[in-house]
C-alpha cells in the first residue's frame, strides 16, 4: 500500500514504550505525550524513575545536528554541568530511528530534569541560575564539536530572517519598514563592538525559564538544547533578559526591580567567568537579533508547528513588542 506523503506524523505513545523498553530494558514504563510542537516530547515514568523521549524531524534537525547536540550535551555533563543528558540503550547507542510515515525520524532518550520552572526568582536561585550558567559557558568556550550546529551571526540573526519573514508583511508595510529601519541600526551597532573581545563559544539560545528547572533544596537542570549553536556567550544573557522585558511588559513587574534581578544574576556569573562591561552593555543589542532570529522560526515553522496564532494580530504585536524593547533599551 502506498503512504499518501506526509509532512508531520505523530508517533504512537503506546508503540514508543514498547520499542524503548526493549531497547532499554525498562519494566512497567508508562508512556504519553507531553508536547506537540516542531519536535515532539513524551514522558516515560514508572514508580522509580522518569525519562524524556524526543522525537525529532528531518525539516526541522538533521541527523548531524542532533549528534552535534548530544556532543555538547555529553560534554557538559562530564564537565559537571547540570543539565539533562542523552541515556544509551541496552546496546551502547544514543540516537534510535523509527520509520515514521514521511520518512526517518530520529529519537533520543535523555534524563528527567526534576523540579519546576519558576518564573519569578529569588535571589538565592538567580545565583543559581548565574553560577551554573557561567560554569556552562565555561566549557563551551572556544570548544568545537565534530558534528556541525548551527552558527548565530549577523546574517542568520538579522539578515536571513528579514528575508525570510517579508512575505508574511503583504499588507503590513509599515510595520516591515519599521522593522527594516531598526535591524539596521542595530546592525551597524553589533559591527562596531570589539566583538574579538566577547566570549565566543556555544550557546544555549533559547535561555528562558521554560527551558531549566529547580528543585527545592535550590538545584537546578537545564534542558532543551535544540537550538544550541556557535555565537557570542552573550547571546545567552540576552535571551535571560528577554524574561525580565516580558516580566515588565505585562506589568509583572517594574523596570527597577527587573534590572535588580538580572544583575544579581550577572554578579553571580561573574564571580565564576569573566564578562566585561562592553559584554553587558551589548545584551539589548544582542537581544534585539534574537528576537528577529525566532521571528523567523515561527514563520518557518507556521504549518508543522500548528501555529495557527501566525498572522497579522501576531505580527503587530510582535512588532510592538520590539518598538518597546527598542525604546527601552536601544541607544539610537
Amino acid at each position: 500500500m502506498n503512504i499518501f506523503p506526509t509532512q508531520y506524523s505523530l508517533l504512537s505513545a503506546k508503540a514508543l514504550k514498547d520499542v524503548i523498553a526493549q531497547k532499554y530494558g525498562f519494566h512497567e514504563m508508562s508512556c504519553r505525550l507531553l508536547i506537540h510542537n516542531v519536535s515532539d516530547t513524551y514522558i516515560l515514568e514508572n514508580p522509580e524513575n522518569k525519562f524524556i523521549l524526543k522525537i525529532y524531524r528531518d525539516a526541522h534537525r538533521k541527523l548531524a545536528g542532533i549528534k552535534g547536540e548530544l556532543e555538547l550535551l555529553n560534554i557538559l555533563q562530564q564537565g559537571g554541568a547540570k543539565v539533562a543528558h542523552p541515556i544509551k540503550d541496552l546496546e551502547g547507542k544514543e540516537i534510535q530511528a523509527f520509520n515514521a510515515a514521511e520518512g526517518t525520524r530520529y529519537g533520543v532518550l535523555f534524563s528527567y530534569a526534576y523540579g519546576e520552572v519558576v518564573s519569578e526568582m529569588s535571589d538565592e536561585q538567580l545565583t543559581g541560575l548565574g553560577t551554573e550558567m557561567a560554569k556552562i559557558h565555561q566549557l563551551t568556550a572556544n570548544l568545537e564539536l565534530h558534528y556541525p550546529r548551527d552558527e548565530f551571526n549577523l546574517n542568520s540573526m538579522l539578515t536571513l530572517p528579514m528575508e525570510t519573514i517579508k512575505p508574511a508583511f503583504k499588507g503590513l508595510d509599515e510595520e516591515y519598514a519599521y522593522l527594516e529601519q531598526a535591524v539596521s541600526l542595530v546592525f551597524k551597532k553589533i559591527e562596531q563592538m570589539d566583538l574579538p573581545s566577547f566570549g565566543y563559544g556555544y550557546c544555549h539560545y533559547d535561555f528562558l525559564p521554560k527551558n531549566f528547572h529547580f528543585q527545592e533544596d535550590g538545584n537546578i537542570t537545564f534542558f532543551d538544547f535544540d537550538f544550541a549553536g556557535k555565537g557570542y556567550l552573550v547571546n545567552d544573557l540576552a535571551s535571560f533578559y528577554a524574561h525580565y522585558f516580558l516580566q515588565v511588559l505585562f506589568h509583572r513587574m517594574t523596570q527597577e526591580e527587573a534590572d535588580r534581578a538580572f544583575q544579581v544574576f550577572i554578579e553571580s556569573y561573574r564571580k565564576v567567568r569573566p564578562l566585561s562591561e562592553a559584554e553587558i552593555n551589548a545584551i539589548p543589542y544582542f537581544g534585539f537579533a534574537w528576537w528577529i532570529f525566532y521571528f523567523k522560526f515561527h514563520y518557518d515553522h507556521f504549518e508543522d508547528w500548528s501555529n495557527f496564532f501566525f498572522g497579522p494580530k501576531f505580527i503587530k504585536e510582535r512588532v510592538g513588542w520590539i518598538k518597546k524593547w527598542m525604546d527601552w533599551y536601544i541607544v539610537k
